[in-house]
């Protein structure tokens, strides 16, 4: 993920991360974005923790690059799960209400119906903890809202303005515990957040105001956002990274974290598996100790 972090165990903003954590961050930052994609290298991780510990400094300082982070571990801080995940989509913009963006819009929707019954959700439930049980979750439905359209980009302090008022004027339904609204920019809107901008340090991320949970997710108009993969396969990918790191770690950081290497799909991310027919990213499994 390019980063944004959060002072636990208040959630407050996050200052968005840069793919290979190249960004400064204060004390207490949590990251919950989606990384640009970078090659891969063809090691697990343990692997590379060891190649990792091995590197001389002299290598460090001739520009080699750091092989990868310390052997992953998701730690609970104690916060909310979203234990039956409710996802309402909202497409804003001017484009998304004829084709080709209606047939997406429809197509992205009939992914949320289709995954959130699926063994991506199943997986996650080996992060429930007492009195909150992860499991099946639900698509509550779907607005296409053309007024305010972002031109150019969008701020996620105007985000989080607009999803506050869309709620309190019912354009959108209320929220509950386990709701999350995923909100989908047109293509060629840039996000800004904490100071970084989609397409250059991230390709998603989710957050909360409150205990309104909320991702945005910027349309893959760049190589770093595409991965080499279809720009609908790309979107299911970093969506599906969001929509697991909502439902363990909704309020980043206070939920499933581990601090060197961030949220479930921080430690994955750009590693894809089809699920029900869709690209999904791999998620971490803290009892398979690996990406599954």
């Amino acid at each position: 993920m390019a980063v944004k972090k959060k002072t636990r165990p208040s959630a407050k903003r996050s200052a968005a991360k840069a793919a290979q954590k190249l960004t400064r961050y204060s004390k207490g930052e949590h990251i919950k974005v989606a990384p640009l994609h970078s090659p891969k290298p063809a090691m697990s991780i343990a692997e590379l923790s060891t190649v990792r510990q091995e590197q001389s400094d002299a290598q460090l300082f001739d520009g080699a690059i750091l092989a990868a982070p310390p052997q992953a571990r998701l730690v609970y801080f104690g916060g909310a799960l979203l234990t039956h995940v409710q996802v309402y989509n909202i497409f804003w913009g001017k484009k998304w209400s004829a084709a080709p963006g209606a047939g997406l819009a429809a197509k992205l929707n009939d992914f949320y119906k289709a995954i959130l019954v699926s063994p991506l959700i199943d997986q996650l439930a080996e992060y429930s903890v007492t009195g909150q049980s992860i499991g099946h979750g639900s698509l509550i439905g779907s607005k296409v809202i053309t007024a305010n359209a972002p031109v150019g980009s969008v701020t996620d302090t105007t985000v989080r303005t607009r999803l506050k008022a869309w709620i309190s004027a019912r354009t959108v339904p209320a929220n509950t515990p386990n709701t999350v609204y995923f909100i989908y920019l047109d293509p060629g809107i840039a996000s800004i957040m904490g100071g970084s901008k989609s397409c250059s340090s991230y390709c998603g991320y989710h957050d909360a105001v409150g205990k309104v949970y909320y991702s945005v997710m910027p349309y893959p108009n760049c190589a770093g956002c595409l991965g080499g993969l279809a720009a609908f396969d790309a979107l299911t990918g970093t969506s599906s990274h969001e929509l697991c790191e909502a439902i363990t770690d909704p309020v980043p950081g206070s939920g499933w974290y581990d601090d060197q290497n961030g949220e479930i799909g921080d430690i994955c991310a750009w590693s894809f598996k089809t699920v029900a027919s869709y690209t999904v990213q791999l998620e971490w499994s803290n009892v398979q100790n690996k990406c599954v």
